[in-house]
This record gives structure tokens, sequence and C-alpha cells, in this order.
């Protein structure tokens, strides 16, 4: 981890459960999602660690909007189909106010706040109801734009919201860098139905996607 210093631009990550209200056991989803931040801090190395903040909240600070939107797909992922997540990205200044425990305000977060807020909104609507992740830069911070983010995740999204359990779980493989050939084994299916269903579902589509949306500086 990087030790973020005072008042700079950095992807600030906001996270909840979606509809965990509804869940038959919210202790044991808060468990499974304790477990999940705790690993997604030794595999994705943020800024300044997740955390879990108030019930089904959590925080984080990336040094890229690429690598703050890699987090975001990277907890989904490693979540469904059992529960789904959603994410808002702020990109600007961020504040410390105080280490312990530690306590941030800034621009950056208020951006990340209104970019979840915006994607619970959106999700109401019956063509946006896949969507999960929205980015967006304060006015006050130079760094990536939103309109063209917020295209690909639209499509991301709805892609990944749209596939069967089996695509779905292909993704994942896919994602945690397992080839086709692999999966094929695991699955107990050819490698071609592998390679048709990554090809025909969009499953391709949405691992180069993702390649490009990691490299958002």
């Amino acid at each position: 981890m990087v030790a973020m210093q005072e008042e700079v631009s950095v992807a600030a990550l906001i996270g909840d459960v979606v509809g965990s209200r509804r869940a038959v056991d919210r202790v044991d989803l808060h468990h499974r999602l304790d477990k999940l931040v705790a690993r997604a801090n030794d595999e994705l190395q943020p800024l300044v660690p997740l955390r879990i903040t108030v019930g089904d909240e959590y925080q984080a600070c990336f040094e890229t909007v690429g690598e703050a939107l890699h987090a975001a797909i990277w907890l989904r992922l490693n979540l469904l189909p059992d529960a789904d997540l959603r994410h808002g990205v702020g990109w600007g200044p961020v504040e410390l106010l105080d280490r312990d425990p530690r306590v941030e305000d800034g621009p950056g977060w208020w951006a990340a706040r209104e970019a979840i807020e915006w994607a619970k909104a959106e999700a109401a609507r019956s063509s946006l109801r896949h969507l999960r992740t929205v980015y967006r830069r304060h006015a006050s911070a130079k760094g990536p734009g939103a309109e063209g983010v917020n295209a690909a995740l639209v499509c991301r999204d709805q892609m990944v919201g749209s596939m069967s359990q089996r695509s779905l779980r292909l993704l994942q493989g896919g994602f945690a860098g397992r080839s086709q050939a692999m999966l094929a084994e695991e699955e107990g299916v050819s490698a071609s139905a592998i390679s048709q269903r990554f090809r025909n579902d969009g499953l391709a589509a949405v691992l180069a996607a993702e390649e490009l949306l990691r490299r958002v500086t």
C-alpha cells in the first residue's frame, strides 16, 4: 500500500450490496463481504485499503480510475451470482482529516457518492436495470472525462447482468486468468464449446473492455 498524501487527487471507490435488506441471512452476507474485502486488499493493493464503513457499504482509494474500475468488477464477479454489488468511482482531491480512526473528505469522495447514488437511481429504470458502476470526475480536478468511461460501463454492466450462470462462471474464470482449455475441462465440455460461448455471449468482449478500462489514468 502506498501512503496517501493529503490533498491529492485519487480514485475514491464506494460500494454497497444491492438489495442487502432482502438477504435471507444478512450476518452470513456480511461475513462473506468482510472476507472478500480482505482478499481484495491482498490482491489489488489499493492506495488506501478497502474497509467496511457501515452496514454493507465499503470504501477505498486507488491511484488511478482504471484500478478503481478494475476493483469494482473484480469484487462483483467474486460475489455473483449469490449477491450483487454496486459502485461509485469519483476522481478528485481527497483530504485526510484523521488517521485513527481514518477519516477522509474532499471532492473525490463527493464525486464517488454522487456516482453511486446516480447508479442506484438509474438502475430503477427498466432500460438500465443492470447498471452497477458509475464514474464521476469532480469539476475541480483534471483527469479522465466521465462520458466515455460511463458509456463503456453501461455496456459492460448490461452484458454481465444479462449472462446465464454458466457464462458468468466462465467469465469469472477468465478474469482469474484460467485458459479456455482449463475452463472446458472444469465444465466437462469441449474447448470449441467454450470458445463459441466466449464469442456468442460477449465474454471475450467484456474481457477486452476490462483490459482497456484498466488503463484509464
